[in-house]
């Protein structure tokens, strides 16, 4: 009787797991396909639902736009109409909007102010009303940054960080940017300068005519890379220089990249660009780690902070505020500061360095207001090198850059979206819905700056910004509302030293080979380069 109890157990047992494994059997295909569909659903939502409901929403206020194309949308023919215009000049005394702005343009003249541009699923309105514009930048909270994929690999901090999170950040990092922090770093920016003229200087006197002709462009590159390499690491800018070309190399693969950004986990794709991006991130990563650690390390020992350099500053500040808070992890953390120390490569060498050149192709353009420029520097240095305390009293080449960040903003647009369904002027806009916001279009409105709106005049900022224009929000080279870029002063007094040393040692005009192709590739930069005939200056 046991025998056949233990047996009849053993049987229900096998029957039980026969069972369970056919039920198993049918159950996993149909997870499989229950979960196909709600995947395919998603996508179908993503790619068609979603977009053509938006769109519906649209029309419906009045804005226009080409018909939704899936998963694209205007994307190809955007990248087709950059790319033909890209290979062409213009004269310099054209209207360089329909340049710089091609598919936009475009897109203004057929579908007129309210209308909108398609990236992949998501509809671009064309913001360029002024009071739009600043409320847009007033709400960072309700208006952030739709970070693409792009974003997420040539940078991080503050400029991406929305929320409590950038709240922090910033005010960590801002200390390293007020003014009599660097009022400190003016003699490395100076240091910077020389000796970018003194490869100048060697350039024209290597040709025993007193003159030369070369491109300027890849020396702003350098001499703004310097810079932030002096000014970020001190005694380690070797180290620095060397991030700078690092971060300079990835950021020329990753616009390479962009035209893959829609399909999704482009990222991981086992592509030769992918890996050599992956590569230099990798010893980036490296480098920085190595230069925050032993700034670590010497500040646990008790060792002074240098306060003539942003990461010093930076981790002073991430010290005390963590101090403050009674909680060493509460403020940023090493990947933190590698991400803020990438941002200043990013953002502090390529906005200055296109403020030089375009500074030098309107000076060459307009030869009178370099002479006065020079007469200025001259008459507020005398023979002395050019230094913080007397740029102040540069009036007139203030004026200049002013007015070349108006003409050539380093950022001619930017993005925005909404976290939720919001009023905007009379539209209702809703998640979803990106808002382009047309910097450059601003910079050129007539109605705002008048009928010479798009002539070179530095005199309209005789009285200063607020009474360059009729609406003062109309004006926003480094964006502005609680996000203004927080390292606008840096780059003016870098940009205000280096003009007044060129100025002071040499005479340029632009060269017959020059072709005039300002290019916004993530900043607006020369196409074709820049090449000027240099002539030094007696001293």
């Amino acid at each position: 009787m046991g025998e056949w109890r233990v047996t009849l157990v053993d049987s229900d047992r096998w029957h039980n797991t026969t069972a369970v494994m056919a039920i198993g059997r049918v159950v996993a295909p149909a997870a499989t396909i229950a979960a196909s569909i709600t995947w395919a659903l998603k996508l179908l939502n993503w790619l068609w639902i979603k977009p053509k409901r938006l769109e519906k929403h649209l029309r419906e206020q009045g804005l226009n736009g080409n018909p939704y194309r899936p998963f694209l949308g205007d994307l190809k023919d955007l990248v087709r109409v950059m790319k033909t215009e890209q290979q062409r000049s213009i004269k310099l005394s054209d209207d360089p909007l329909p340049h710089i702005f091609t598919y936009y343009h475009q897109t203004l003249t057929n579908y007129g102010q309210n209308s909108f541009v398609w990236f992949g699923p998501w509809p671009r309105l064309n913001i360029s009303d002024p009071e739009i514009i600043k409320e847009i930048l007033n709400k960072p909270d309700v208006f952030q940054k739709p970070l693409p994929e792009a974003g997420k690999i040539l940078t991080g901090g503050i400029l991406y960080h929305e929320g409590e999170k950038w709240a922090k950040h910033r005010k960590i990092v801002n200390p390293a940017f007020h003014m009599e922090k660097l009022k400190n770093m003016a003699p490395a920016m100076g240091l910077c300068c020389s000796n970018m003229i003194d490869k100048l200087k060697c350039m024209v006197s290597s040709t025993n005519e007193g003159w030369c002709e070369i491109d300027i462009w890849p020396y702003l590159e350098d001499l703004t890379g310097d810079v932030i390499s002096r000014t970020a690491f001190g005694s380690s800018h070797e180290e620095g220089r060397k991030i700078f070309e690092l971060q300079r190399d990835k950021v020329k693969l990753t616009m390479e990249l962009l035209q893959l950004s829609l399909i999704p986990g482009w990222r991981y794709l086992p592509t030769k660009a992918n890996r050599k991006v992956n590569a230099i991130t990798n010893e980036l990563q490296s480098l920085l780690r190595g230069i925050i650690e032993k700034r670590q390390k010497a500040m646990e020992r008790g060792e002074a902070v240098p306060d003539n350099d942003l990461l010093g500053i930076l981790m002073e500040s991430n010290s005390r505020f963590s101090q403050e808070h009674g909680n060493k992890n509460v403020g940023m953390s090493v990947e933190d500061v590698i991400e803020e120390c990438k941002l200043f490569y990013f953002v502090g060498s390529e906005s200055t360095s296109c403020l030089l050149l375009w500074t030098i192709v309107l000076l060459c353009q307009h030869p009178e207001w370099q002479t006065q420029a020079r007469e200025e520097v001259n008459r507020v240095f005398g023979k002395s090198e050019p230094n913080f305390e007397g740029l102040n009293h540069l009036r007139t080449v203030t004026m200049i850059l002013q007015e070349v960040l108006r003409l050539y903003p380093p950022a001619p647009l930017t993005v925005r979206g909404p976290t939720e369904t919001v009023k905007l002027g009379n539209l209702t806009i809703p998640r979803g819905v990106h808002l382009t916001l047309l910097i450059g279009l601003l910079h050129y409105d007539h109605k705002i700056w008048g009928e010479d709106a798009k002539e070179f005049k530095p005199q309209r900022f005789s009285e200063g910004v607020s009474n360059a224009t009729k609406i003062q929000s109309s004006f926003i080279p480094f964006s502005s509302g609680p996000r203004v870029c927080i390292g606008q002063n840096f780059a003016m007094i870098e940009a205000k030293l280096a003009l007044a040393m060129i100025l002071k040692n040499f005479s340029f005009e632009l060269s017959p080979s020059y072709l005039h192709a300002p290019s916004s590739v993530l900043t607006l930069q020369p196409q074709f380069g820049a090449p000027i005939i240099l002539r030094s200056l007696k001293s």
